[in-house]
């Protein structure tokens, strides 16, 4: 086990210089020059150059890297651009709103998703099932943006159960009363999705041998769904709850944006906007980062739920 952890620890350096090598390239080569962004339509040379030498991009490319690199070792990627804030300051301001919002949707949308697909298992091929799935197909096919447009206006305005934007300095009050719309919008519009793929990896599981064992033996249906099939189909299943782990760091960038939650992922959107480099840098570095740790803490908690896998 050490000896895994140690190799997969020092496959993250190679992984990681890859990404910032790539996001540099992104950014100074392929991006264009943001001093013309800042400056506006009403400008001078005399204005942009000022600004390239304030943002240092007048220094030679290897320049730019090596403090790219300090930034990273370091954690101080400097301040925005278009704000003057602290970088470090706006993701210690910014995160706890979007893990307000996407910790509650991940958890609860997982758990009446495989509740859901459990319960379409158990009655396959069935009139309820064929409805649930053709239900499902509908609504993954529905744009985010109908369910966030819709959900305002009938639960917002007509009935008044929620605003409809805003956010305010209390956390329970943030959880239970301006995070509850969009964690609402955030699992119906994943529960179709959800569903269907929770769906075919327990009926993978169920025409295993020792599923019909287990039948053989007597066992009640639903008891072999619980006790045998949900244990088997775990770990596709933490796959795909891991694989949106990464995601909580740089937000729901159209459920903060329309609900007008400060969070990292609205953040984002305005920094794109106004080309505020080091935020954006900043944000695909932290998510990468991320990304391999949640890769290396999966594979530990494949592991865990099955003694026959093998790290190697």
């Amino acid at each position: 086990m050490a000896a895994y952890l140690l190799r997969r620890v020092l496959q993250f350096v190679p992984t990681l210089l890859g990404v910032v090598l790539l996001v540099f390239l992104l950014f100074n080569v392929v991006g264009g020059d943001p001093a013309y962004m800042l400056a506006g339509k009403i400008s001078n040379p005399e204005q942009i150059e000022n600004i390239r030498r304030q943002l240092g991009i007048d220094r030679p490319y290897y320049v730019q890297l090596w403090i790219f690199l300090e930034q990273i070792v370091t954690g101080d990627f400097g301040v925005s651009w278009s704000t003057n804030e602290k970088v470090s300051a706006i993701f210690a301001t910014r995160l706890g709103p979007s893990l307000t919002v996407l910790v509650p949707m991940i958890v609860i949308g997982t758990a009446l998703s495989m509740a859901a697909a459990m319960l379409v298992a158990y009655l396959r091929g069935s009139l309820t099932d064929r409805a649930i799935m053709i239900s499902c197909t509908v609504g993954q096919s529905i744009s985010i943006l109908v369910y966030i447009i819709v959900f305002q206006y009938v639960i917002g305005y007509q009935f008044g159960w929620f605003p409809v934007q805003g956010w305010g300095h209390n956390f329970t009050e943030n959880l239970l009363r301006y995070s509850a719309l969009p964690v609402l919008v955030g699992v119906v519009v994943t529960l179709a999705p959800d569903i269907r793929l929770y769906r075919s990896f327990f009926l993978e599981e169920i025409n295993q041998d020792y599923v019909r064992t287990a039948r053989a033996k007597g066992m009640g249906e639903m008891r072999t769904l619980c006790v045998h099939v949900l244990r088997n189909a775990a770990i596709p299943v933490l796959t795909n709850v891991m694989i949106q782990l990464p995601g909580l760091l740089a937000g729901a960038f159209l459920v903060e944006r329309f609900f007008s939650i400060p969070g990292i992922g609205r953040e984002v959107i305005l920094a794109v906007e106004r080309s505020d480099f080091p935020l954006i840098k900043a944000v695909t570095v932290y998510v990468a980062i991320a990304t391999m740790v949640v890769n290396l803490v999966t594979d530990l908690l494949y592991k865990a739920l099955d003694p026959r896998v093998q790290l190697k």
